[in-house]
Parts: C-alpha cells; sequence; structure tokens
C-alpha cells in the first residue's frame, strides 16, 4: 500500500470523466487499498480514484467516528439508481479543493448500484452522511466537484485563492 498525492483545483483532470472498471484484478485492489491509506493519512471520509489522477470509476469512504471502529466502504462502477424528494444540507469539505467548505443541499437517501470489490454486483439504500459522501464522490467520478454549486464568481475566487497558496510555498497553516 501507498500513500497518493491527491490532486487539488485548478487540476483539468478534476474535470474528466472517469472510465468504468471492465474487470476487478489485482491493480483494481491495489489503487483501492492506496485510496483507503491516502484517505486516512488525510484525514478524509471519501476519495474518488480520478482525486489521485486515475480516471477509473473507483471510490473509497468511511463516515465512521473518531471513537467508533473503521468501517472502510468500496465502490467499483458506482451508480446512483434511485434519491428520495426529501432533502438534506450539510457543510461539505474536499480534499481537492483544500481548506473550503461549502452547504450543498442533496437528496437525504440515494440507492446505489455498485461492484464490491469481489467483484460482486450490490445494491445499496443509505441515507445522511454516507447518503451525501457517495453522491459528492459519484460527482467527482463525472467530473463535478462541490464549486460547481457555486456562481462563477465565487468558483473563481475559491480557485485563483488555492492557486495563490500553491505558489507561495513558505506559508504555513497552523
Amino acid at each position: 500500500m501507498s500513500i497518493k498525492d491527491i490532486i487539488t483545483v485548478p487540476n483539468e483532470m478534476l474535470k474528466r470523466i472517469s472510465e468504468p472498471i471492465e474487470k476487478v484484478g489485482t491493480n483494481e485492489k491495489k489503487l483501492i487499498n492506496d485510496l483507503f491509506e491516502t484517505m486516512y493519512n488525510s484525514n478524509g471520509i471519501g476519495l474518488a480514484a480520478v482525486q489521485v489522477g486515475i480516471l477509473k470509476r473507483i471510490l473509497v469512504i468511511d463516515v465512521s467516528a473518531e471513537d467508533e471502529k473503521k468501517n472502510p466502504l468500496s465502490f467499483i462502477n458506482p451508480s446512483i439508481k434511485k434519491v428520495s424528494d426529501e432533502t438534506s444540507i450539510y457543510e461539505e469539505g474536499c480534499l481537492s479543493i483544500p481548506e473550503t467548505f461549502i452547504e450543498i443541499e442533496r437528496p437525504k437517501i440515494c440507492e446505489v448500484e455498485y461492484i464490491d470489490i469481489d467483484g460482486k454486483k450490490r445494491n445499496l439504500k443509505c441515507d445522511g452522511l454516507l447518503s451525501t459522501c457517495l453522491q459528492h464522490e459519484i460527482n467527482h467520478l463525472d467530473g463535478k466537484l462541490i464549486i460547481d454549486h457555486l456562481s462563477k464568481l465565487k468558483k473563481d475566487i475559491i480557485i485563483k485563492k488555492i492557486s495563490k497558496s500553491k505558489r507561495n510555498p513558505d506559508r504555513i497553516l497552523v
């Protein structure tokens, strides 16, 4: 297992659509393990393969609380099949958009069809934080980011701020 570098805006790869997986093999299983290690190392609760520069429809999630046992979930070729009319709002952050949190309204419940790490087709109905996180990560696979929910002006300001902080590597954040 290895920790991967997470790409951040304005990297154009984040806008690309990820390719479906034909077969779950050794490389896909290794990638899933690397995604978990990278996500945990970055204190995230979800990570899509595109965020480490790999355009495959794979994502990992663990929404367990710090004081709970880890509950790692991996999804290959996830597809949202149904969503509720009822919505919920979470303040979402993203490992590819550092230090940015945006309130986003999404369907409260979603049903997802996916392939698990053993290559078996599965369905999962979820709500709350897991539903929000799954929708967020599937958006990544489709080339969409949380800042795409904002006006062009707000989006440009965030991207400019992040780009500027990349050019000033001696700046520290405490």
